[in-house]
């Protein structure tokens, strides 16, 4: 395990796309060591690509080269990063997409991957990426979700959720249009959504998470007026989890359970679809969200925002929710780490 001599997990970082605001989101936090209370971070990229992120913020960093994260020296004060050598950022105008580019923010998340698969990090932040950029540049996948779980040969259920001051958001079904995810969602997709939420906000730390499960149809169906898809499906559902000692609620009308959510009555909505939840979450401080890739053998975290072409190069872009991302990744391997460091 990556963890033995220090009980802060060892987290890679990635800058995303080297076209939008990541490499200079993460120059900036790691011109002040802001995050070394949490987790000791180890930059997998390019270091051409750090040193225009150091530009765009400003910054001036110590980098010193590794060959891979086990050679980290934590004594040090610079910066360690393992060059890939990869990507020449003046190759690619910034603030727009570029396909490859995409297929170097892949093959780069690629490696970090290996790393984890190696024991060498405990868990991978990337900073925003272009899901359509890596789709052209030959990930052919619809997100880098399903990239990830490919890349680990996970084959059973896993999920994005997004996380926004403590209050975890889950979905049934993802990144595919409405008419398909009309389709996925059925008694299993939704239990495997409320059980996975429930085992994830466990391992971040809350007991027992008041979980609420979305409605499908306006108004909860209106009592079968408008489709019977809570009556038959989505009630029973949610009371057999209940049973299983789950505490989820529901199904409640998608226009007002994110209300009482966010004014405290649940830790967790699981939606129906994308969109039902995603809008209510966007609305509210878009730009502190984090997104985790629940369910994988590797936690990933990234912020929730993308990649913010408009402002690439201006040196304006904030590093909330990078922060945020790179807090949550360590708070959820920490209990695994703690483990480690005492075995040895």
């Amino acid at each position: 395990m990556a963890t033995s001599t220090n009980e802060r997990p060892v987290i890679a970082l990635t800058s995303g796309d080297c076209t939008g605001i990541g490499p200079e989101q993460i120059a900036r936090i790691l011109s002040d060591n802001r995050l070394a209370d949490a987790a000791r971070l180890v930059v997998v990229g390019d270091v051409r690509v750090l040193e225009m992120g150091m530009e765009h913020a400003g910054v001036k960093l110590k980098v010193e080269r590794i060959a891979s994260p086990k050679a980290a020296n934590w004594g040090s004060s610079a910066v360690q990063l393992v060059d890939l050598g990869n990507t020449d950022p003046t190759k690619f105008p910034i603030g727009k997409a570029s396909a490859e580019s995409g297929r170097l923010t892949g093959e780069t998340l690629s490696r970090a991957i290996d790393f984890s698969k190696a024991g060498e990090v405990d868990a991978i932040t990337f900073a925003p990426l272009n899901k359509r950029a890596m789709f052209d540049g030959g990930w052919k996948f619809p997100d880098e979700h399903k990239m990830f779980a490919s890349l680990l040969g996970h084959k059973t259920y896993f999920s994005e959720m997004n996380v926004l001051d403590g209050q975890w958001m889950s979905r049934v079904t993802g990144h595919q249009s409405l008419r398909e995810a009309l389709d996925g969602i059925n008694p299993a997709s939704i239990t495997d959504s409320i059980e996975l939420v429930d085992r994830m906000m466990r391992r971040a730390g809350v007991a027992r998470p008041r979980i609420a499960v979305a409605a499908l149809n306006p108004h909860a169906g209106e009592n079968g007026l408008f489709g019977r898809d809570e009556i038959e499906m989505i009630r029973p559902t949610v009371e057999a989890a209940a049973k299983r000692g789950i505490a989820c609620t529901g199904p409640y009308p998608a226009d007002t359970v994110y209300i009482r959510a966010f004014a405290g009555e649940f830790d967790s909505v699981v939606a129906m679809y994308h969109d039902q939840g995603q809008i209510a979450t966007k609305l509210r401080f878009f730009n502190r969200g984090v997104t985790v890739t629940a369910g994988l053998e590797t936690v990933f975290t990234t912020p929730s925002h993308g990649t913010a072409f408009d402002i690439v190069g201006t040196g304006v872009a904030k590093t909330g929710a990078l922060e945020s991302a790179v807090r949550l990744a360590a708070q959820l391997v920490s209990i695994k780490v703690k483990e480690a460091a005492h075995a040895h």
